[in-house]
């Protein structure tokens, strides 16, 4: 069924908003250019209009924190089904880029900038070419959607292919317009589909149920925490915390800390919930996590906002090392995204690899 969205005036009587329209496609991408925000707080706009050498053009091509790109395909009012082969076309495109085509790309977009700093001042990490475009996703933006595109992308999706669809509906209120956004699937989700899969389709194997964890940023995570009461987590920018709800009671598992190493094995017993939500057993009793963890004054500044606020997936560990103790063998499956289901071979060699190291590994939770 087709996604609809509207805006009503609150009052006595409520009053929708009427629809408007904007002025073209280039107004959007404008806006999204100047905020990429308006799409996701953690992508950084780093193509436009660029020539694939298929003869197309793509609207806007981004990329994330893990070195992923983003394939950003606009159009303002109701979208054929067609448009989704003209993505798939353009993403075989995308995923052929190598690091050097990638940094011609930005030279262009920002007038002779440099893609490795530009990409530290905006996530405050270096760039890792060997992580550069090894997954993709696509983005069709639209005011809706045909009942048959939108099945599409479902089906499509559902099978790991990175794709979704948002939805920017535009409001005339007085002399302003007002845009709304609404998300066709889970951006999660297809986050998620896009970590699970290499480059190299030839290497993609079905998914072994062992689930990854990033437990990152220590600055302001604590792992001796998390080993103590029970838990994995991540917050900030909403791109870290979303794929947490990937996660049921029942899975398992491997949790890395970047750059250090695996260092621990459980399984997973509720649902993610915000930290303000969120108790911990303590020797005293049960007791608020904010009133616990080591860095609960940093979570405390963002607990309102659902989008930087800090979630916890409660897990009963099955082994673990401390942080000193960490696994970190070379070719040991890496990703930056705190939750993913790898598809690539090497995610099974890791998790064969560490069940040598975290014996405990199938023992009954409890």
């Amino acid at each position: 069924m087709p996604v609809k969205h509207a805006i009503w005036r609150v009052g006595d009587k409520p009053t929708p908003l009427p629809t408007s329209r904007l002025a073209s496609e280039q107004a959007l991408e404008e806006m999204i250019v100047s905020d990429p925000g308006i799409l996701s707080s953690e992508w950084m706009v780093i193509g436009r209009q660029e020539l694939t050498s298929h003869g197309g053009r793509i609207d806007l091509l981004a990329i994330a924190p893990d070195g992923s790109l983003v394939l950003i395909e606009c159009k303002r009012d109701r979208t054929p089904r067609e448009i989704i082969a003209q993505a798939l076309d353009y993403a075989s495109w995308v995923e052929e880029l190598t690091p050097e085509k990638i940094t011609l790309i930005y030279q262009r977009f920002a007038n002779g900038g440099n893609l490795d700093e530009a990409f530290q001042q905006r996530f405050g990490t270096e760039l890792d070419e060997e992580a550069l475009n090894e997954s993709h996703q696509i983005i069709i933006i639209a005011a809706e959607l045909d009942a048959a595109t939108e099945r599409i992308i479902g089906y499509l999706n559902a099978r790991d292919i990175a794709i979704n669809a948002v939805f920017f509906q535009v409001f005339q209120h007085g002399d302003e317009q007002l845009l709304s956004r609404v998300w066709l699937i889970d951006p999660g989700e297809t986050q998620a589909n896009a970590a699970s899969t290499s480059r190299n389709r030839g290497e993609k194997e079905p998914w072994n149920g062992e689930y990854y964890v990033s437990f990152g940023d220590t600055s302001s995570r604590s792992w001796e925490d998390a080993r103590q009461f029970g838990f994995i987590s991540a917050g900030g920018p909403s791109w870290y915390s979303q794929t947490l709800r990937l996660l049921s009671p029942g899975d398992r598992v491997w949790v890395r800390i970047p750059k250090t190493g695996y260092v621990g094995v459980g399984r997973v017993t509720e649902a993610v919930r915000p930290v303000k939500e969120f108790t911990v057993q303590t020797p005293s009793g049960e007791r608020p996590a904010l009133e616990v963890l080591k860095h609960a004054d940093r979570y405390k500044l963002n607990l309102d906002d659902p989008e930087k606020t800090e979630y916890l997936v409660r897990v009963v560990w099955l082994d673990t090392v401390p942080e000193s103790g960490a696994v970190n063998e070379v070719g040991l499956f890496g990703n930056q995204n705190s939750v993913c289901r790898p598809t690539t071979p090497k995610w099974r060699h890791t998790v064969e690899q560490l069940k040598t190291h975290f014996p405990k590994w199938d023992h009954q939770a409890g």
